[in-house]
């Protein structure tokens, strides 16, 4: 085993200089529109997909796979926007790379028989079904997006074709498998339970028999995240790590490399600093989902927390600085407009989800 010391923390995707554009580096993107596609879906699909029978539950069978494509072509118009701000201060032509989505703001803004019901699950009055269908739209508000990890993904992407039009396509064939499954695992299980649906599809029903299937679903579950998982803690990892690299740049513990070579498997390079922090990070976020209740409610309240301002905000301010859309032309107000609907519903969602999980507290 060797040391190798050196100051750079080994997060190729997420360095950035503070006052200049980001320049080309060395790296080989050697992606392609099918391996963003499995990216993409990968890191879409996750634990959101367990409440969307439940949503459909709340909407009904118009309303509810409504409301899927209606978030679907959403997520899509945004990822579109999203897209273009992957090269500065041109979607195309550069020259500068901004390799994580905290750097694209940085350097774009700061500079059987089919049962159920056509209206959703009946309820005792209409304000309980208004916040239930609100706690059902931030639900699928939460099992879309993927913008924190759009661009990270678009990073790892080779040229020509242009990283921006592969990154559309990649995203455009994303959504449509994902919404196509989310449509079929949202319709059949409220096909088959109607008012019965369960918050979560995977131990709302009340029994685990046969246990071999509870098992294998589980093992599916866990197959998916582990890649899923990776994928969205990759900017968190490197964004901690490269600043308490540059605050301690003298600490052994925090920069030296190690060189492991165990039986069997190739030498790879170990860094103390890594080793730990993403370790206590997984243990600790694995214990606050064990303890934490209200499955429903609180997938809507993250879903209405980070729905407007990560999916459509900041990717419709970045494409204005971008493509440096005048005030009042037909794009800006289209976009203002698309802007604010968007906010409507999300603060809906929200306070329908904060409404619920009061409720679920107080019950």
């Amino acid at each position: 085993m060797g040391v190798m010391t050196s100051g750079d923390a080994e997060t190729p995707l997420l360095l950035h200089e503070e006052d200049e554009l980001p320049v080309e580096s060395s790296v080989n993107r050697t992606g392609n529109v099918w391996t963003a596609v499995a990216h993409i879906i990968t890191g879409v699909v996750g634990s959101g997909v367990l409440s969307l029978a439940w949503s459909v539950a709340q909407l009904g069978w118009i309303a509810g796979h409504l409301a899927m494509l209606f978030l679907a072509s959403i997520t899509l118009t945004s990822s579109f926007l999203l897209c273009n701000c992957y090269r500065t201060p041109h979607p195309q032509h550069g020259p500068g790379r901004n390799r994580s989505y905290l750097e694209a703001v940085h350097m774009t803004l700061e500079n059987g028989f089919v049962q159920g019901s056509l209206t959703g699950i009946r309820t005792s009055s209409a304000v309980e079904k208004m916040w239930l269908v609100s706690q059902a739209l931030g639900d699928i508000a939460f099992a879309y997006p993927y913008s924190l990890i759009l661009i990270e993904i678009q990073d790892t992407l080779k040229s020509p074709p242009s990283e921006y039009q592969t990154m559309k396509k990649a995203s455009t064939i994303s959504i449509i498998v994902t919404t196509f499954f989310y449509l079929l695992c949202g319709g059949f299980c409220y096909a088959a339970f109607a008012e019965d649906t369960p918050g979560n599809l995977r131990t709302g029903f009340g029994f685990y028999e046969p246990y071999w299937l509870i098992d294998f679903a589980n093992a599916c579950i866990v197959i998916h995240l582990v890649g899923g998982y990776q994928v969205f803690s990759q900017p968190l990892y490197g964004n901690v790590e490269r600043w308490i690299s540059e605050k301690y740049p003298h600490i052994g513990f925090i920069n030296n490399e190690f060189y492991l070579k165990l039986p069997l498997i190739p030498a790879f390079r170990l860094n103390l600093l890594r080793l730990c922090f993403r370790t206590v990070y997984v243990v600790c976020t694995t214990a606050i989902a064990m303890i934490f209740p209200y499955f429903n409610q609180v997938i809507g309240v993250i879903g209405g927390i980070n729905f407007w301002p990560l999916t459509i905000y900041f990717p419709v301010e970045k494409y204005f600085k971008q493509r440096n859309i005048e005030a009042w032309t037909t794009k800006w107000v289209m976009l203002r407009i698309f802007t604010f609907g968007c906010f409507l519903v999300t603060m809906f969602a929200l306070v329908g989800s904060i409404e619920g999980l009061i409720s679920a507290k107080m019950s």
